[in-house]
């Protein structure tokens, strides 16, 4: 396989036809490797498609759904992020690449190894990894400018939403099967969150999700 002509063909074929059209974040995937993120026996579909297969029955995004979330919360160079949903380090290494500082966390042990492995094979020095759960956040570290949920929530949490700073922005992907809402939040004020919906897919959801309560009748 040309990788370099695989990549070219992923960027061209796939991302832009997405409506990612922001010349900085197409340049990104061309800096960070997606291939060197993705399991062995997958290297050879590292730019194709679909939603690539992780260890612990997880899996990476779609590449046009990380490049267009990365497009939509459009992070500046002095804002801290916080990521849930580590799965191999690729989406924590395409922030940190624009951020100050990632913390990307994941409820599996062997995902946030795999995670820190990379990120460290990858020079990738502005980003650490958590083991835990974040389907509520992660408030140990917060506040935070962007938060990225990389996981399908039913719900999302209020406490999530506090854990962002004013100004901040976050993206999630909501709803259930068979079609979720990617959203791109902004904190307005401390009471106030402005919600816009960016596209429709799907997404398995987060270990430990929050759902939305069932009536009784």
């Amino acid at each position: 396989m040309n990788i370099e002509q695989a990549r070219f063909n992923m960027i061209e074929q796939q991302i832009r036809p997405w409506e990612v059209l922001d010349q900085d974040v197409l340049n990104l995937l061309s800096i960070v490797k997606r291939e060197n993120f993705v399991p062995a026996a997958y290297r050879e579909l590292a730019f194709v498609d679909f939603e690539v297969p992780l260890p612990a029955g997880q899996h990476m995004l779609a590449p046009r759904v990380e490049a267009r979330v990365l497009q939509e919360l459009a992070v500046k160079k002095h804002e801290s992020v916080l990521e849930i949903g580590a799965g191999s380090g690729y989406m924590a290494a395409l922030l940190a690449h624009r951020a100050l500082h990632v913390l990307t966390v994941d409820i599996e042990p062997e995902l946030a190894g795999l995670a820190k492995a990379n990120l460290a094979a990858n020079g990738v020095l502005n980003a650490e990894v958590a083991t835990g759960d974040g389907a509520r956040g992660w408030a140990a570290a917060a506040p935070y400018d962007i938060i990225c949920v990389s996981g399908g929530l039913p719900v999302l949490p209020q406490e999530i939403l506090e854990q962002l700073k004013v100004g901040g922005r976050l993206a999630a992907f909501v709803g259930t099967a068979p079609v979720m809402k990617a959203q791109i939040i902004t904190r307005v004020d401390e009471k106030q969150f402005r919600i816009a919906d960016v596209f429709e897919t799907y997404v398995e959801p987060l270990q430990n999700a929050v759902h939305a309560p069932r009536f009784k009748f």
